[in-house]
């Protein structure tokens, strides 16, 4: 073990005023939940949390997890040491530069210490200077700023880095939502967007096999594992539409079948929503980005639906919601190219602007309808998802 430890800080979970200890408690959780099997222990302390007696060689994958926890607004590697004056000083010394301009900054929450912050940052650097000659001090733009901190308990920690994290809020204190997790680059994330919320999500998958191969369905299934990176409580269900597609094909004219298809999906979602305790239905659609994302085919999708349909990236444009995908790592899965379920028996000028009279009036030739959406949630897949 090494003398090192992470420094873990927590973002506006901070601003929750006395239902603070219920969003700290989650966040707790899902700290100790990301960081299992790996060898360390965790102090939780007021306002910082730290990572401490872990193997040096584990301290980039403990980084690379807590990255993705929600809820973190940020970490730093630092050095921990006790109160001795004499201490500290040798690891300012031994972490400081040989050469260019420094300065120190303490940070004292351990009010009875001695020495107050400007005392510390004057003796520290004193003993700086002294060991270390073409060192000199700039306190407005200095090429390096060492922090002390100085927290009760009797430890001290030393670190000149800050860690970007993922910020938001914990996961599982914003409700329950389903995402409708297509194979391609909007919908994992438009479900990252809702976690990044603290929404707990269940993701439901469509796919119309064997018009649709295996290896699209494999591709969604990738990307909800990458996503429960960041979602821990995510778990996943495919459904197929290809009875459904088959009958509409059959049956109505083809410029509504991404209407009707659409309106299915909606129908199936909404049951397997209430089923699953979920209060939402997410998917990734982009006003104006497609045929089904436009003003009117949205307001006719959502008719058939009595649960809030939730839209993060409605006013999004492509490049913002490719910049996400790959900043979450599903950008390169998403582009693979096999087929999903909305590219069967695509016809070659899809309404833009249906209207919810002359669809339902195509729906009702459709006679067995309730037994197609019985069929499809009869035979639901459970996907088991790890990380």
């Amino acid at each position: 073990m090494s003398d090192n430890v992470i420094i873990i800080r927590y973002g506006e979970v901070y601003l929750k005023g006395k239902n603070f200890s219920y969003f700290e408690n989650i966040l707790k959780d899902n700290i100790r939940a990301k960081l299992d099997g790996i060898d360390c222990s965790l102090y939780f302390g007021r306002g910082r949390y730290v990572v401490k007696e872990y193997d040096i060689s584990d301290e980039d994958e403990i980084i690379r997890r807590l990255k993705q926890v929600f809820g973190l607004h940020s970490l730093s590697i630092a050095k921990r040491c006790g109160y001795d004056i004499d201490e500290i000083a040798t690891k300012c010394v031994e972490m400081s530069p040989d050469n260019g301009t420094f300065r120190i900054t303490t940070h004292r929450s351990y009010k009875k210490y001695p020495l107050d912050s400007m005392q510390m940052n004057r003796a520290l650097g004193e003993k700086v200077i002294a060991a270390k000659q073409n060192l000199s001090v700039d306190l407005h733009s200095p090429d390096y700023n060492l922090q002390v901190d100085i927290r009760d308990g009797g430890d001290v920690y030393l670190y000149d880095n800050s860690i970007s994290c993922a910020g938001g809020m914990p996961s599982g204190t914003g409700g329950h939502g389903l995402l409708l997790l297509s194979g391609g680059i909007d919908s994992p994330v438009a479900g990252y967007m809702l976690a990044k919320r603290g929404m707990r999500l269940t993701a439901l998958h469509f796919h119309s096999y064997p018009y649709t191969s295996e290896a699209a369905k494999d591709k969604a299934i990738t990307l909800a594992h990458k996503l429960k990176n960041y979602c821990p409580y995510l778990n996943m269900k495919c459904v197929s539409l290809t009875k459904i597609q088959e009958t509409i094909h059959k049956n109505c004219k083809p410029n509504y079948m991404i209407t009707l298809v659409r309106r299915f999906m909606m129908r199936i979602a909404e049951r397997v929503a209430k089923s699953n305790d979920c209060g939402c239905i997410i998917n990734g659609e982009s006003l104006g980005q497609v045929a089904s994302q436009t003003l009117e085919s949205i307001t006719v999708t959502n008719a058939v639906v009595s649960i809030p349909v939730f839209r993060p990236l409605i006013g999004m444009d492509k490049d913002e919601i490719i910049d996400i995908a790959q900043k979450i790592d599903t950008f390169n899965t998403s582009i693979e190219p096999f087929e999903d379920c909305c590219t069967v028996f695509l016809p070659d000028y899809p309404l833009i602007k249906p209207e919810i009279a002359k669809v339902e009036e195509q729906e009702s030739r459709i006679e067995n309808y309730n037994e197609l959406i019985d069929d499809a949630l009869s035979a639901m897949e459970i996907v088991e998802l790890n990380y």
